[in-house]
């Protein structure tokens, strides 16, 4: 039986920021979880087409906030800022009370696991070769400096009568290390001829650099040196 877990949760809290930001009561807790969710979901129908990686919600007293990372920010922001105020007013109206919405740019969308996802998605939809789709994203993913990759693919593929499973891996994706910058993300192709399921897997080496302790252990052991070397002789 395998035992798999999403590579996110298990750095959530250590080496990955929670997705939402807030302490509830037992009172509030389920409102509050439900809210997000119909947030998150309202968001990517709506703005989907800006490359949306992430949407993070904060609460702090009676404020709302949603942050909402994209790869197109531009498409959100809008000329002096318009069309975030009209997101703000229409995840208002859904969550009832007023929002603070502030839109981030992702840096390398390239690496960025759910925007690769939906990437080969919309190739899917458009009839496009799997396993070259597959190769062409995983070799762009490495040329970019990832130090591996994995993409998986479940469904018809290609129209086939029975469904089945096909992936490419590159590099290494190492999934027990905590401190390994491991991104994921699950999206759909709903083609045609069936549902296509799309996991993405990007390794984008260690969180935490082991070089630059290294002049430090060398310090202290320099340190310790003088007081062991006579208990040595001795």
């Amino acid at each position: 039986m395998g035992q798999k877990v999403n590579p996110i949760a298990f750095r959530m809290g250590i080496t990955a920021p929670w997705r939402s930001r807030w302490y509830a009561t037992k009172k509030n807790f389920g409102a509050w979880l439900v809210e997000d969710q119909k947030i998150r979901g309202f968001v990517k129908k709506e703005y989907g087409f800006a490359g949306i990686s992430r949407i993070e919600i904060e609460r702090i007293g009676e404020k709302l906030r949603v942050i909402i990372s994209a790869a197109r920010p531009g498409l959100l922001i809008g000329k002096k800022g318009a069309k975030v105020d009209k997101i703000s007013e229409d995840v208002g109206l859904l969550v009832g009370r007023a929002v603070d919405v502030d839109v981030k740019d992702v840096e390398t969308p390239e690496l960025d696991a759910q925007i690769v996802g939906e990437a080969i998605a919309e190739q899917l939809k458009k009839r496009a070769p799997y396993r070259r789709t597959m190769r062409r994203y995983a070799e762009m993913i490495m040329d970019l400096g990832a130090k591996g990759v994995k993409i998986q693919l479940k469904g018809r593929l290609g129209g086939a009568e029975i469904a089945r499973c096909e992936h490419i891996m590159l590099g290494r994706i190492p999934l027990n290390t905590i401190r390994g910058d491991v991104d994921y993300a699950t999206a759909t192709a709903v083609t045609m001829k069936g549902t296509v399921g799309i996991k993405t897997w990007i390794y984008r080496g260690e969180r935490f650099d082991t070089k630059a302790r290294a002049p430090e252990a060398a310090e202290a052991r320099a340190a310790a040196a003088p007081l062991t070397a006579p208990a040595m002789q001795a």
